[in-house]
């Protein structure tokens, strides 16, 4: 924040906080409290990574001379949140202590192992992240609009709740309680196994021909997107969530196995059983997509989508935008998709049921090439 400017709304979340950990997670929580002028202290075994997150804005290197925090907020791997989240624990009898890791069973075991004061302890879990890790790559509004899990260790005392509640509140979250065997089934099925798959569906392209990698669309791009994540990191999450990783995989081998003898029946001739196998497969994933919340956390809708050629030169897109917001149209989501080998890229607006044909009628009386 800059020198004597006031945050708009003062915070809750009471300081100075402490910050464990300076990386994607930790660096923008410390810039969002920053901004609200919060006291934020910060700590992390790596010199370089800390002095990125001091350089950032997301708060001061933490001295010795410092009053006790009243937060402390543990972002570092999984498989390493539980010890030093104890090891505050121990070192700050006043304070209370949250981490940030992905998986929550696992830290629980841990400190419940090491006589932790559970009930000073409260586990979280911000659901928000980037394809890049590292403190360079924070951003102060990364929270804003996500799920917040607040897990209770089960002896959280309501100061310690109310504290970490407080926090995904300041920085725009929208809190979600939950336990600690409850968050790792769920964080399991919606981000987890979606990582492993996209991971081995992209490990499939390393040996494909030039030619086969060259007629990828966005489907592929679509499923592929989140393979591009930190190996060292996920190696860490997927171990520290083994056991619900490991039920879903098999639920997802046994339906590969059924998908597979359907496809070797169609293609040995019956048509019957490996087509229709194969229609309810589709049909289940219909119904799956369907549950994935819709923009604000609301029901998943059906939009117009209006597909507009454009070319692939500065400020084309921007005049698309604004032509769309001239328009009248509120653009709830877009695509773009570059054409293979050609200087235009394949932009789809998806605007609200009823109002696309008028806005591809404006767009192509502006000039624009309309794909039908």
């Amino acid at each position: 924040m800059p020198p004597g400017a006031t945050p708009a709304l003062p915070a809750s979340t009471v300081g100075p906080v402490h910050i464990v950990g300076t990386g994607l997670l930790g660096t923008s929580i410390g810039i969002a409290l920053r901004r609200l002028g919060v006291d934020v202290t910060l700590a992390d075994a790596s010199p370089l990574a800390l002095a990125v997150a001091v350089e950032l804005g997301a708060g001061r290197r933490a001295h010795v001379d410092d009053a006790g925090p009243h937060l402390i907020v543990v972002a570092v791997p999984p498989e390493v949140a539980g010890p030093v989240a104890a090891a505050q624990l121990d070192t700050h009898p006043n304070a209370i202590v949250t981490d940030v890791a992905s998986v929550k069973a696992a830290v629980l075991d841990d400190l419940s192992a090491a006589r932790a004061d559970l009930t000073r302890y409260v586990g979280s879990h911000p659901m928000a992240g980037r394809e890049r890790g590292g403190a360079a790559a924070a951003m102060a509004d990364l929270f804003v609009g996500r799920p917040w899990v607040i897990a209770n260790s089960g002896s959280s005392s309501p100061a310690a709740l109310s504290a970490v509640r407080d926090l995904a509140v300041d920085l725009g979250a929208t809190v979600v309680l939950m336990d600690a065997d409850r968050h790792d089934a769920a964080v399991a099925l919606v981000s987890h196994v979606p990582q492993v798959v996209a991971s081995l569906v992209a490990a499939r392209l390393v040996d494909a021909t030039p030619g086969a990698v060259a007629l990828s669309g966005q489907g592929l791009r679509d499923v592929t997107r989140i393979a591009a994540s930190d190996p060292m990191l996920w190696a860490a999450i997927l171990a520290g969530n083994a056991g619900p990783v490991a039920t879903l995989l098999r639920e997802v081998r046994d339906e590969l196995d059924s998908t597979i003898a359907a496809l070797d029946a169609a293609a040995e001739g019956d048509l019957g059983k490996g087509v229709a196998k194969l229609h309810d497969v589709i049909v289940r994933g219909n119904a799956g997509v369907s549950r994935i919340p819709g923009k604000h956390g609301g029901a998943r809708a059906d939009w117009d989508v209006v597909t507009v050629m454009v070319p692939d030169s500065p400020g084309e897109l921007g005049r698309l935008f604004t032509e769309v917001g001239s328009a009248g149209v509120n653009l709830e989501d877009v695509d773009i998709e570059h054409a293979g080998g050609k200087p235009v890229g394949l932009t789809a607006i998806s605007v609200l049921r009823g109002s696309g044909p008028a806005l591809a009628a404006t767009l192509a009386a502006a000039g624009w090439r309309i794909l039908a």
